[in-house]
């Protein structure tokens, strides 16, 4: 069993029960030590005094906060005597309706428990009371020397804890990102806008989590086992060439004909090859140019296809794509 980050009061109104926290997620990312290039020595990294050069040991070491003139030395005892929330409560300060909190303010989450059988009840009249109120538990607490805003959600029969962003720490994103539509003065067309809304029905879906895994880690575990059996891995994919805006109404009707499987590959070789020529003599050069290409890895077709200008590119498959170069004669 996991052991708790935090341990303490859960109290709301003159209600209160002993709670722990714990973790709610894992990260599976791969970790790599640090080595000299051309060796196997391992790097490390020590804390030095500066004007010494001596180590120096982590019991020795105090905080020190600049002024601009000089330091103020605080000693890790001190912020303990002043941080609040001494007594280890988690006090909620009131009930919010949960559509109110804004995502960006969410940062972490964490499981809560009952610190013991006899103390079940009281948690379980919580966790469905929230659910069946749709609303969150605000509150303020102490954690690892540090004091977090939280919300306190019921979810599948459990309680979470969501430490959530100070409103100072969210950032305006008009005074943060550049060129934004409404400062460019950008307008979408009502046939492009209605395009859009086809394509966002046409790749709905519903939501599960299990279907999505980290391709990048696996690939990181790949590279790891191919170098070590002295052995290549191909490179990933070229990133999608962004949409010009004269190719979006092209980019955005393929994108609907290929989400609904109606063929998008399919209308674009029709298209592509009408120039190439008529009848059979046409249809045999298309086959000829398509043979030339069969052994390119889609990467190597999409520099062609950008090469050639080919729009919608950025979507296609490499099956697309080798249609789409057959059809305008980019063999070479």
């Amino acid at each position: 069993m996991a052991r708790p980050v935090w341990t303490g009061v859960l109290s709301f109104g003159l209600v209160s029960v002993p709670i722990g926290v714990y973790t709610a997620t894992d990260s599976h990312t791969l970790h790599f030590h640090q080595l000299q290039r051309g060796t196997s020595d391992r790097i490390r990294n020590r804390r030095v005094n500066e004007r010494t050069g001596k180590e120096v040991e982590l019991d020795d070491i105090v905080k020190g906060y600049d002024t601009g003139e000089e330091y103020v030395l605080v000693e890790p005892a001190e912020l303990d005597d002043i941080a609040p929330g001494r007594s280890k409560t988690l006090e909620i300060s009131g009930f919010v309706d949960l559509d109110e909190i804004d995502p960006i303010f969410f940062d972490r989450t964490y499981y809560l428990g009952p610190k013991g059988k006899e103390y079940t009840k009281v948690y379980a009249l919580l966790e469905q009371a929230l659910a069946k109120s749709n609303r969150a538990g605000v509150a303020t607490f102490v954690m690892r020397a540090r004091e977090y805003l939280v919300a306190l959600k019921s979810e599948n029969g459990i309680l979470t804890l969501h430490t959530l962003h100070w409103a100072d720490e969210i950032r305006d994103p008009r005074e943060e990102v550049p060129d934004l539509p409404a400062a460019s003065g950008a307008r979408t067309s009502a046939s492009e806008m209605k395009m859009a809304e086809q394509l966002i029905t046409a790749l709905g879906m519903h939501w599960d989590p299990e279907e999505f895994h980290d391709t990048y880690q696996e690939k990181i575990a790949a590279l790891v086992e191919a170098k070590r059996a002295g052995e290549t891995v191909e490179k990933a994919e070229p990133a999608a060439e962004a949409t010009n805006v004269v190719d979006l109404t092209e980019a955005l009707r393929a994108s609907v004909e290929r989400a609904r499987g109606g063929g998008g590959g399919a209308g674009r070789k029709s298209r592509s090859g009408s120039g190439s020529g008529s009848g059979s003599g046409g249809g045999e050069r298309a086959r000829t140019r398509k043979s030339a290409l069969e052994s390119l890895t889609k990467a190597e077709l999409y520099e062609k296809a950008a090469s050639a200008g080919i729009p919608g590119r950025s979507g296609m498959t490499r099956d697309e794509l080798l249609a789409a170069l057959a059809g305008t004669g980019k063999a070479a």
